[in-house]
């Protein structure tokens, strides 16, 4: 059961990747994420305020009135529609980088828990035949503890030699 739980190294290790991330991620990507932000919405609300302008100046010009409100109007939806539009598109790519992230992170861990069980196994057949040595020693040396026994076992070395 030790195999398949995760040590507290790689937790650490996890943690510590997961925080550079993070960091990295404040300090590189959001930054620009969000003054983007601030200049579109900076935008957007100069378009209300030349629209409000318009509206003002439109009551003394009935006629205009109503072509520059619906102008106005329609650039507001316009930029609102693009605003939209490029916050999904950042929402989106966030998502897909967070994921990949997340599936690497997930790659790595399989990789050093395979590792971990590789290392388990060699460690368990060492132990094996270091057992398996002692317990034929241990074997050996009571069948050979008389001396008729270590002579038999003498003589039929001896015969099994061949001589060229």
């Amino acid at each position: 059961m030790e195999l398949l739980t995760p040590g507290s190294g790689l937790i650490f290790w996890q943690v510590v990747v997961f925080l550079a991330l993070f960091f990295l991620l404040s300090k590189l990507a959001w930054k620009p994420i969000i003054s983007s932000l601030n200049e579109r919405e900076a935008s957007i609300q100069s378009a209300l305020d030349s629209a409000e302008k318009a509206k003002t100046e439109m009551a003394s010009l009935k006629a205009d009135n109503e072509k520059l409100f619906k102008e106005a109007r329609e650039e507001r939806d316009k930029i609102l529609r693009e605003a939209r539009d490029a916050a999904n598109r950042m929402h989106d790519e966030a998502q897909v980088a967070a994921k990949k992230n997340a599936d690497k992170i997930i790659e790595d861990a399989k990789a050093v828990i395979n590792t971990e069980k590789q290392a388990a196994l060699r460690d368990v057949r060492s132990l094996v035949a270091k057992f398996s040595l002692e317990v034929a020693e241990k074997v050996i040396r009571k069948n050979l503890t008389s001396d008729a026994a270590q002579q038999d076992l003498a003589q039929g070395f001896v015969k099994d030699i061949k001589l060229n």
